[in-house]
């Protein structure tokens, strides 16, 4: 991994915590240096972003403390997406809600397209990326 790499994967991942980028934008970024997937450890409070190469880094994501629920609700993590898609909260209320939702984690697949949350009892929800204007169909 380069240092330019290094440099817009922490950049990313500061951007995320401030509220500086959105989800789609740091997606963005990401795939340009050719990050395929990232993913996102909230009992660890860090994010391990991945190059196709299999080349790693582990960058802190500090943010407050806050109890998991023990039970993963795939309904209220799908609330708390919606949400950020349109812009009604913090990054950091988005993992303080889907913590309390049971999420412990989750792996963004960029080249995938999806998102997947998961509980520490291995329950999952699956989010598939919203379509682009140059990859939506026409109804």
């Amino acid at each position: 991994m380069n240092t330019e790499q290094k440099q817009v994967i922490q950049g990313c991942a500061q951007a995320a915590l401030s509220g500086e980028l959105t989800f789609p934008e740091i997606i963005g970024r990401l795939a340009q240096i050719s990050v395929e997937r990232y993913h996102a450890d909230y009992s660890r409070q860090e994010n391990t972003y991945y190059l196709a190469d299999g080349d790693s880094l582990v960058v802190a994501t500090p943010h407050p403390t806050h109890a998991t629920a023990v039970e993963f609700s795939p309904s209220a993590v799908e609330v708390a997406v919606r949400q950020s898609q349109r812009n009604e909260h913090t990054y950091l209320d988005f993992i303080c809600k889907t913590m309390a939702a049971g999420c412990v984690g989750y792996f963004v697949l960029i080249t995938g397209r999806r998102v997947i949350y998961f509980g520490r009892n291995g329950d999952s929800h699956v989010e598939h990326f919203p379509p682009t204007p140059s990859n939506a169909t026409a109804t």
